[in-house]
Protein backbone atom coordinates (compact mmCIF):
# COMPACT_ATOMS: atom_id res chain seq x y z
CA UNK A 1 0.00 0.00 0.00
CA UNK A 2 2.73 2.44 1.01
CA UNK A 3 4.78 1.58 -2.08
CA UNK A 4 1.81 2.13 -4.35
CA UNK A 5 1.09 5.46 -2.67
CA UNK A 6 4.72 6.49 -3.13
CA UNK A 7 4.59 5.63 -6.83
CA UNK A 8 1.39 7.62 -7.29
CA UNK A 9 2.94 10.55 -5.41
CA UNK A 10 6.02 10.48 -7.66
CA UNK A 11 3.80 10.43 -10.73
CA UNK A 12 1.82 13.37 -9.40
CA UNK A 13 5.01 15.32 -8.73
CA UNK A 14 6.21 14.58 -12.26
CA UNK A 15 2.94 15.78 -13.75
CA UNK A 16 2.96 18.95 -11.66
CA UNK A 17 6.59 19.62 -12.57
CA UNK A 18 5.83 19.21 -16.25
CA UNK A 19 2.80 21.48 -15.94
CA UNK A 20 4.75 24.17 -14.10
CA UNK A 21 7.54 23.94 -16.67
CA UNK A 22 5.04 24.30 -19.49
CA UNK A 23 3.43 27.29 -17.80
CA UNK A 24 6.84 28.87 -17.26
CA UNK A 25 7.78 28.22 -20.88
CA UNK A 26 4.59 29.93 -22.01
CA UNK A 27 5.28 32.84 -19.67
CA UNK A 28 8.73 33.33 -21.22
CA UNK A 29 7.51 33.39 -24.82
CA UNK A 30 9.22 36.19 -26.71
CA UNK A 31 7.19 38.87 -28.44
CA UNK A 32 8.58 41.66 -30.59
CA UNK A 33 6.52 44.80 -31.14
CA UNK A 34 7.41 46.83 -34.20
CA UNK A 35 6.03 50.25 -35.10
CA UNK A 36 6.94 53.37 -37.04
CA UNK A 37 7.47 55.46 -33.92
CA UNK A 38 7.88 55.31 -30.15
CA UNK A 39 7.71 57.81 -27.29
CA UNK A 40 9.36 55.92 -24.45
CA UNK A 41 8.92 58.55 -21.73
CA UNK A 42 12.63 58.78 -20.96
CA UNK A 43 13.10 61.46 -23.59
CA UNK A 44 10.67 63.88 -25.19
CA UNK A 45 11.40 62.95 -28.80
CA UNK A 46 9.92 60.29 -31.04
CA UNK A 47 12.08 57.29 -31.92
CA UNK A 48 11.65 55.97 -35.47
CA UNK A 49 11.63 52.31 -36.55
CA UNK A 50 10.83 51.26 -32.98
CA UNK A 51 11.23 47.70 -31.72
CA UNK A 52 10.38 46.38 -28.26
CA UNK A 53 11.30 42.80 -27.31
CA UNK A 54 9.27 41.25 -24.50
CA UNK A 55 10.00 38.09 -22.53
CA UNK A 56 7.26 36.99 -20.18
CA UNK A 57 5.81 40.10 -18.55
CA UNK A 58 8.92 42.28 -18.91
CA UNK A 59 10.70 44.30 -21.57
CA UNK A 60 14.01 42.65 -22.43
CA UNK A 61 15.22 45.07 -25.11
CA UNK A 62 14.07 48.29 -26.72
CA UNK A 63 15.46 50.58 -29.40
CA UNK A 64 15.43 51.89 -32.96
CA UNK A 65 16.04 49.31 -35.66
CA UNK A 66 16.74 46.66 -33.04
CA UNK A 67 17.43 43.15 -34.34
CA UNK A 68 14.42 40.93 -33.67
CA UNK A 69 15.22 37.51 -32.16
CA UNK A 70 14.42 34.63 -34.53
CA UNK A 71 12.29 32.90 -31.91
CA UNK A 72 10.12 35.98 -31.21
CA UNK A 73 6.52 36.35 -32.31
CA UNK A 74 6.37 39.62 -34.26
CA UNK A 75 3.45 42.02 -33.89
CA UNK A 76 3.78 44.69 -36.57
CA UNK A 77 1.82 47.80 -35.63
CA UNK A 78 2.60 49.69 -38.79
CA UNK A 79 2.46 53.46 -38.65
CA UNK A 80 1.34 53.67 -35.00
CA UNK A 81 3.32 55.12 -32.11
CA UNK A 82 4.30 52.98 -29.13
CA UNK A 83 3.88 54.57 -25.69
CA UNK A 84 3.84 53.36 -22.08
CA UNK A 85 0.55 52.21 -20.57
CA UNK A 86 -1.52 55.04 -19.09
CA UNK A 87 -1.95 55.56 -15.34
CA UNK A 88 -5.05 56.99 -13.66
CA UNK A 89 -3.98 58.22 -10.22
CA UNK A 90 -7.51 58.72 -8.89
CA UNK A 91 -10.18 56.12 -9.60
CA UNK A 92 -13.25 54.65 -7.92
CA UNK A 93 -13.73 51.37 -9.74
CA UNK A 94 -16.26 50.03 -7.24
CA UNK A 95 -18.64 52.99 -7.51
CA UNK A 96 -20.92 54.08 -10.32
CA UNK A 97 -23.50 56.83 -9.92
CA UNK A 98 -25.98 58.32 -12.33
CA UNK A 99 -24.30 61.34 -13.86
CA UNK A 100 -27.62 63.07 -14.48
CA UNK A 101 -28.20 63.29 -10.69
CA UNK A 102 -24.87 64.87 -9.79
CA UNK A 103 -26.53 67.22 -7.27
CA UNK A 104 -27.72 64.20 -5.28
CA UNK A 105 -24.33 62.51 -4.80
CA UNK A 106 -24.61 62.19 -1.02
CA UNK A 107 -27.98 60.47 -1.33
CA UNK A 108 -26.74 58.26 -4.16
CA UNK A 109 -23.72 57.12 -2.14
CA UNK A 110 -25.98 56.26 0.79
CA UNK A 111 -28.18 54.25 -1.55
CA UNK A 112 -25.20 52.34 -2.93
CA UNK A 113 -23.84 51.51 0.52
CA UNK A 114 -27.25 50.51 1.83
CA UNK A 115 -28.27 48.33 -1.12
CA UNK A 116 -25.06 46.92 -2.65
CA UNK A 117 -22.83 44.45 -0.82
CA UNK A 118 -19.06 44.73 -1.08
CA UNK A 119 -19.11 41.55 -3.17
CA UNK A 120 -21.57 43.08 -5.61
CA UNK A 121 -19.47 46.22 -5.87
CA UNK A 122 -16.32 44.15 -6.48
CA UNK A 123 -18.09 42.49 -9.40
CA UNK A 124 -18.97 45.94 -10.73
CA UNK A 125 -15.31 46.84 -10.30
CA UNK A 126 -14.35 43.86 -12.43
CA UNK A 127 -16.49 45.24 -15.27
CA UNK A 128 -15.27 48.81 -14.92
CA UNK A 129 -11.65 47.72 -14.49
CA UNK A 130 -11.78 45.82 -17.75
CA UNK A 131 -13.20 48.90 -19.46
CA UNK A 132 -10.31 50.96 -18.08
CA UNK A 133 -7.78 48.42 -19.33
CA UNK A 134 -9.29 48.23 -22.81
CA UNK A 135 -9.06 52.02 -23.07
CA UNK A 136 -5.32 51.84 -22.35
CA UNK A 137 -5.30 52.50 -18.59
CA UNK A 138 -3.01 49.74 -17.39
CA UNK A 139 -2.54 50.98 -13.80
CA UNK A 140 -4.83 52.81 -11.38
CA UNK A 141 -4.71 54.11 -7.82
CA UNK A 142 -8.16 53.30 -6.44
CA UNK A 143 -8.98 55.75 -3.66
CA UNK A 144 -11.80 54.39 -1.57
CA UNK A 145 -15.58 54.19 -1.90
CA UNK A 146 -15.06 50.45 -2.31
CA UNK A 147 -17.04 49.08 0.63
CA UNK A 148 -15.06 47.14 3.21
CA UNK A 149 -11.83 46.32 1.36
CA UNK A 150 -13.54 45.46 -1.93
CA UNK A 151 -10.68 47.13 -3.80
CA UNK A 152 -8.20 44.74 -2.19
CA UNK A 153 -10.28 41.75 -3.30
CA UNK A 154 -10.46 43.10 -6.85
CA UNK A 155 -6.72 43.86 -6.92
CA UNK A 156 -5.87 40.36 -5.70
CA UNK A 157 -8.19 38.71 -8.22
CA UNK A 158 -6.56 40.63 -11.07
CA UNK A 159 -3.07 39.83 -9.77
CA UNK A 160 -3.98 36.14 -9.58
CA UNK A 161 -5.09 36.20 -13.21
CA UNK A 162 -8.72 35.40 -12.40
CA UNK A 163 -9.92 38.30 -14.53
CA UNK A 164 -8.49 41.07 -16.72
CA UNK A 165 -7.97 44.52 -15.25
CA UNK A 166 -5.44 47.23 -14.54
CA UNK A 167 -2.77 47.04 -11.88
CA UNK A 168 -4.43 48.44 -8.74
CA UNK A 169 -2.84 50.45 -5.96
CA UNK A 170 -5.59 50.06 -3.35
CA UNK A 171 -6.42 52.38 -0.44
CA UNK A 172 -9.10 50.33 1.38
CA UNK A 173 -11.52 52.54 3.34
CA UNK A 174 -10.66 56.24 3.48
CA UNK A 175 -9.81 57.84 6.82
CA UNK A 176 -12.07 60.74 7.77
CA UNK A 177 -13.59 62.92 10.46
CA UNK A 178 -17.08 62.14 11.78
CA UNK A 179 -19.54 61.47 8.96
CA UNK A 180 -17.01 60.91 6.20
CA UNK A 181 -18.56 62.41 3.05
CA UNK A 182 -22.13 61.46 3.92
CA UNK A 183 -23.03 64.75 5.57
CA UNK A 184 -25.22 64.76 8.68
CA UNK A 185 -26.99 61.48 9.46
CA UNK A 186 -29.40 60.58 12.20
CA UNK A 187 -27.94 58.60 15.13
CA UNK A 188 -29.77 55.52 13.86
CA UNK A 189 -28.12 55.79 10.43
CA UNK A 190 -24.58 56.62 11.54
CA UNK A 191 -23.48 52.98 11.74
CA UNK A 192 -23.43 52.94 7.94
CA UNK A 193 -20.43 55.29 7.93
CA UNK A 194 -18.11 52.41 8.78
CA UNK A 195 -18.95 50.71 5.48
CA UNK A 196 -17.06 53.45 3.61
CA UNK A 197 -14.87 55.37 6.08
CA UNK A 198 -12.75 54.89 9.18
CA UNK A 199 -13.60 57.63 11.67
CA UNK A 200 -10.65 59.32 13.40
CA UNK A 201 -10.63 60.28 17.08
CA UNK A 202 -7.32 62.06 17.56
CA UNK A 203 -3.69 61.43 16.55
CA UNK A 204 -3.33 57.99 18.15
CA UNK A 205 -6.59 56.86 16.60
CA UNK A 206 -5.30 58.12 13.24
CA UNK A 207 -2.07 56.18 13.64
CA UNK A 208 -4.00 53.02 14.48
CA UNK A 209 -6.25 53.56 11.47
CA UNK A 210 -3.22 53.51 9.19
CA UNK A 211 -2.03 50.28 10.77
CA UNK A 212 -5.44 48.71 10.29
CA UNK A 213 -5.52 49.79 6.65
CA UNK A 214 -2.12 48.23 6.06
CA UNK A 215 -3.26 45.06 7.78
CA UNK A 216 -6.31 45.02 5.52
CA UNK A 217 -4.04 45.14 2.46
CA UNK A 218 -3.74 48.84 1.59
CA UNK A 219 -0.99 49.95 -0.81
CA UNK A 220 -1.63 53.61 0.03
CA UNK A 221 -3.64 55.68 2.49
CA UNK A 222 -6.53 57.97 1.53
CA UNK A 223 -7.64 60.75 3.90
CA UNK A 224 -10.74 62.93 3.53
CA UNK A 225 -9.34 66.12 5.07
CA UNK A 226 -12.52 68.08 4.48
CA UNK A 227 -15.20 67.27 7.04
CA UNK A 228 -18.63 68.36 8.13
CA UNK A 229 -18.76 70.06 10.54
CA UNK A 230 -15.01 69.69 11.33
CA UNK A 231 -11.94 68.82 9.26
CA UNK A 232 -9.28 66.26 10.09
CA UNK A 233 -6.79 68.10 12.29
CA UNK A 234 -3.14 68.86 11.56
CA UNK A 235 -2.01 66.62 14.43
CA UNK A 236 -4.11 63.76 13.05
CA UNK A 237 -2.71 64.32 9.56
CA UNK A 238 0.87 64.35 10.84
CA UNK A 239 0.28 61.07 12.67
CA UNK A 240 -1.17 59.53 9.50
CA UNK A 241 1.72 60.66 7.31
CA UNK A 242 4.34 59.59 9.86
CA UNK A 243 2.87 56.10 10.29
CA UNK A 244 2.32 55.61 6.57
CA UNK A 245 5.81 56.76 5.58
CA UNK A 246 7.31 54.66 8.37
CA UNK A 247 5.76 51.65 6.62
CA UNK A 248 6.75 52.73 3.12
CA UNK A 249 3.33 53.74 1.79
CA UNK A 250 2.12 57.09 0.49
CA UNK A 251 -0.75 59.33 1.55
CA UNK A 252 -3.38 60.85 -0.74
CA UNK A 253 -5.40 63.72 0.71
CA UNK A 254 -8.84 64.74 -0.53
CA UNK A 255 -8.64 68.47 0.19
CA UNK A 256 -10.64 71.44 -1.07
CA UNK A 257 -10.30 74.99 0.26
CA UNK A 258 -7.52 76.84 2.04
CA UNK A 259 -7.79 75.21 5.44
CA UNK A 260 -7.87 71.62 4.20
CA UNK A 261 -5.21 72.01 1.49
CA UNK A 262 -2.87 73.87 3.86
CA UNK A 263 -3.30 71.20 6.54
CA UNK A 264 -2.52 68.45 4.03
CA UNK A 265 0.55 70.25 2.69
CA UNK A 266 1.90 71.10 6.13
CA UNK A 267 1.52 67.47 7.18
CA UNK A 268 3.62 66.39 4.20
CA UNK A 269 1.18 64.18 2.28
CA UNK A 270 2.31 62.78 -1.06
CA UNK A 271 -0.58 64.11 -3.12
CA UNK A 272 -3.47 66.50 -2.79
CA UNK A 273 -6.53 65.45 -4.75
CA UNK A 274 -8.80 68.05 -6.38
CA UNK A 275 -7.65 71.28 -4.61
CA UNK A 276 -10.31 73.20 -6.53
CA UNK A 277 -9.76 76.17 -4.22
CA UNK A 278 -6.15 76.66 -3.08
CA UNK A 279 -3.90 79.61 -2.33
CA UNK A 280 -0.58 80.49 -3.93
CA UNK A 281 1.17 79.98 -0.58
CA UNK A 282 -0.08 76.40 -0.33
CA UNK A 283 0.88 75.67 -3.93
CA UNK A 284 4.37 77.00 -3.24
CA UNK A 285 4.59 74.75 -0.17
CA UNK A 286 3.53 71.79 -2.32
CA UNK A 287 6.29 72.59 -4.83
CA UNK A 288 8.83 72.90 -2.03
CA UNK A 289 7.87 69.53 -0.56
CA UNK A 290 7.33 67.82 -3.95
CA UNK A 291 3.68 67.14 -3.15
CA UNK A 292 1.74 66.14 -6.24
CA UNK A 293 -1.43 67.86 -7.36
CA UNK A 294 -3.93 65.44 -8.89
CA UNK A 295 -6.32 67.72 -10.82
CA UNK A 296 -9.56 65.80 -11.30
CA UNK A 297 -10.93 68.18 -13.91
CA UNK A 298 -13.43 68.13 -16.77
CA UNK A 299 -14.46 70.32 -19.68
CA UNK A 300 -17.66 72.32 -19.99
CA UNK A 301 -18.84 69.91 -22.68
CA UNK A 302 -18.14 66.88 -20.47
CA UNK A 303 -20.13 68.27 -17.56
CA UNK A 304 -23.04 69.20 -19.82
CA UNK A 305 -23.09 65.78 -21.50
CA UNK A 306 -22.95 64.13 -18.10
CA UNK A 307 -25.84 66.14 -16.70
CA UNK A 308 -28.05 65.73 -19.77
CA UNK A 309 -27.32 62.04 -20.30
CA UNK A 310 -28.93 60.74 -23.49
CA UNK A 311 -31.74 63.27 -23.30
CA UNK A 312 -31.80 65.84 -26.11
CA UNK A 313 -31.84 69.36 -24.72
CA UNK A 314 -33.06 72.58 -26.28
CA UNK A 315 -30.38 75.17 -27.17
CA UNK A 316 -31.65 77.29 -24.27
CA UNK A 317 -31.33 74.42 -21.78
CA UNK A 318 -27.85 73.54 -22.99
CA UNK A 319 -26.71 77.17 -22.67
CA UNK A 320 -28.12 77.27 -19.14
CA UNK A 321 -26.08 74.18 -18.25
CA UNK A 322 -22.95 75.64 -19.83
CA UNK A 323 -23.33 78.93 -17.97
CA UNK A 324 -23.71 76.99 -14.73
CA UNK A 325 -20.45 75.04 -15.01
CA UNK A 326 -18.21 77.60 -16.77
CA UNK A 327 -17.12 79.45 -13.59
CA UNK A 328 -16.13 76.12 -12.02
CA UNK A 329 -14.11 75.10 -15.12
CA UNK A 330 -12.43 78.51 -15.33
CA UNK A 331 -11.47 78.26 -11.66
CA UNK A 332 -9.90 74.86 -12.25
CA UNK A 333 -7.85 76.23 -15.14
CA UNK A 334 -6.59 79.09 -12.99
CA UNK A 335 -5.59 76.69 -10.19
CA UNK A 336 -3.76 74.36 -12.57
CA UNK A 337 -1.90 77.18 -14.32
CA UNK A 338 -0.75 78.59 -10.96
CA UNK A 339 0.39 75.12 -9.89
CA UNK A 340 2.43 74.73 -13.07
CA UNK A 341 3.93 78.19 -12.66
CA UNK A 342 5.13 77.39 -9.13
CA UNK A 343 6.56 74.01 -10.17
CA UNK A 344 4.04 71.74 -8.44
CA UNK A 345 4.36 68.18 -9.84
CA UNK A 346 1.21 67.00 -11.62
CA UNK A 347 -0.24 63.49 -11.91
CA UNK A 348 -3.34 62.75 -13.96
CA UNK A 349 -6.44 61.56 -12.15
CA UNK A 350 -9.98 61.22 -13.44
CA UNK A 351 -12.03 60.76 -10.24
CA UNK A 352 -14.56 59.18 -12.57
CA UNK A 353 -17.44 57.52 -10.75
CA UNK A 354 -20.39 58.86 -12.76
CA UNK A 355 -22.03 57.47 -15.85
CA UNK A 356 -21.28 59.19 -19.15
CA UNK A 357 -23.59 58.73 -22.16
CA UNK A 358 -22.24 56.34 -24.78
CA UNK A 359 -18.86 55.92 -23.07
CA UNK A 360 -17.27 53.07 -21.17
CA UNK A 361 -15.64 53.82 -17.82
CA UNK A 362 -12.24 53.84 -19.51
CA UNK A 363 -13.33 56.27 -22.20
CA UNK A 364 -14.99 58.54 -19.65
CA UNK A 365 -11.88 58.48 -17.45
CA UNK A 366 -9.68 59.61 -20.32
CA UNK A 367 -11.90 62.66 -20.88
CA UNK A 368 -9.62 64.27 -18.28
CA UNK A 369 -7.09 64.64 -21.12
CA UNK A 370 -9.48 67.03 -22.90
CA UNK A 371 -9.71 69.08 -19.70
CA UNK A 372 -5.94 69.31 -19.38
CA UNK A 373 -5.69 70.42 -23.01
CA UNK A 374 -8.33 73.12 -22.45
CA UNK A 375 -6.55 74.23 -19.28
CA UNK A 376 -3.33 74.93 -21.17
CA UNK A 377 -1.09 71.97 -20.41
CA UNK A 378 1.28 71.09 -23.25
CA UNK A 379 1.05 67.66 -24.90
CA UNK A 380 4.28 66.55 -23.22
CA UNK A 381 3.13 67.80 -19.81
CA UNK A 382 -0.02 65.73 -20.19
CA UNK A 383 1.91 62.70 -21.45
CA UNK A 384 4.23 62.71 -18.43
CA UNK A 385 1.37 63.41 -16.01
CA UNK A 386 -0.39 60.24 -17.15
CA UNK A 387 2.74 58.06 -17.40
CA UNK A 388 6.09 58.69 -15.70
CA UNK A 389 4.98 61.32 -13.17
CA UNK A 390 2.00 59.21 -12.13
CA UNK A 391 4.30 56.20 -11.75
CA UNK A 392 6.53 58.22 -9.41
CA UNK A 393 3.55 59.32 -7.34
CA UNK A 394 2.43 55.71 -6.97
CA UNK A 395 5.95 54.63 -6.01
CA UNK A 396 6.14 52.40 -9.08
CA UNK A 397 8.64 54.34 -11.18
CA UNK A 398 11.04 51.37 -11.26
CA UNK A 399 8.35 49.11 -12.71
CA UNK A 400 6.09 51.18 -14.99
CA UNK A 401 5.67 54.64 -16.52
CA UNK A 402 8.34 54.43 -19.24
CA UNK A 403 9.36 51.91 -21.87
CA UNK A 404 12.65 50.55 -20.54
CA UNK A 405 14.47 47.25 -20.20
CA UNK A 406 13.29 45.17 -17.21
CA UNK A 407 10.09 47.19 -16.68
CA UNK A 408 6.66 45.64 -17.07
CA UNK A 409 5.56 45.37 -20.68
CA UNK A 410 2.63 47.77 -20.31
CA UNK A 411 2.54 49.21 -23.82
CA UNK A 412 0.02 51.00 -26.05
CA UNK A 413 0.02 51.90 -29.70
CA UNK A 414 -1.73 55.11 -30.72
CA UNK A 415 -2.09 56.99 -34.01
CA UNK A 416 -0.33 60.28 -34.58
CA UNK A 417 2.25 62.14 -32.52
CA UNK A 418 1.64 62.47 -28.74
CA UNK A 419 4.27 65.22 -28.54
CA UNK A 420 2.03 67.43 -30.66
CA UNK A 421 -1.49 66.26 -29.82
CA UNK A 422 -2.32 64.76 -26.42
CA UNK A 423 -5.77 63.74 -27.65
CA UNK A 424 -4.22 60.72 -29.43
CA UNK A 425 -3.62 59.22 -25.96
CA UNK A 426 -7.36 58.50 -25.92
CA UNK A 427 -7.17 56.44 -29.11
CA UNK A 428 -5.26 53.28 -28.18
CA UNK A 429 -5.53 50.75 -31.02
CA UNK A 430 -3.27 48.25 -29.28
CA UNK A 431 -3.10 47.54 -25.55
CA UNK A 432 -0.64 45.24 -23.80
CA UNK A 433 -0.37 44.72 -20.06
CA UNK A 434 2.44 42.64 -18.60
CA UNK A 435 3.25 41.09 -21.97
CA UNK A 436 -0.34 40.00 -22.62
CA UNK A 437 -2.23 41.49 -25.57
CA UNK A 438 -5.49 42.96 -24.31
CA UNK A 439 -6.68 44.66 -27.49
CA UNK A 440 -5.47 44.84 -31.07
CA UNK A 441 -7.55 46.57 -33.70
CA UNK A 442 -7.21 45.16 -37.19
Amino acid sequence: MKKAFAVRLLCLVSVLSATLFAQNSTARTKIALRAAHMLDGKTDTLVSNAVIVIEGDRISAVGSGLAIPKDAKVIDLGNLTLIPGLIDSHTHLLSEMDGTNVTLQDVEMLRIVATQSTAQRALLGAKLGREDLEAGITTVRDLGNSGVNGDVALRNAINEGWLPGPRIVAATRALAAQGGQFGRLTPEAQSIIGQEYVTLHGPESARQAVRQALYDGANCIKVIVNGSPANVTLDEMKAIVDEAHLNGVKVAAHAIGEQATKTAAEAGVDSIEHAYVISDDTLKLMAQKHIYLVPTDGTVDEFVRMSLGKRKATPEERKEQEDMVKPYVVGNRDRLQRALKFGVPIAAGSDMYLTMPDETRGQASLDMIDAYIDEGMTPLQIFHAITSSAAELLGLEKKIGTIEKDKFADILAVPGDPTKDAAVLKQAQFVMKGGQVIKQQK
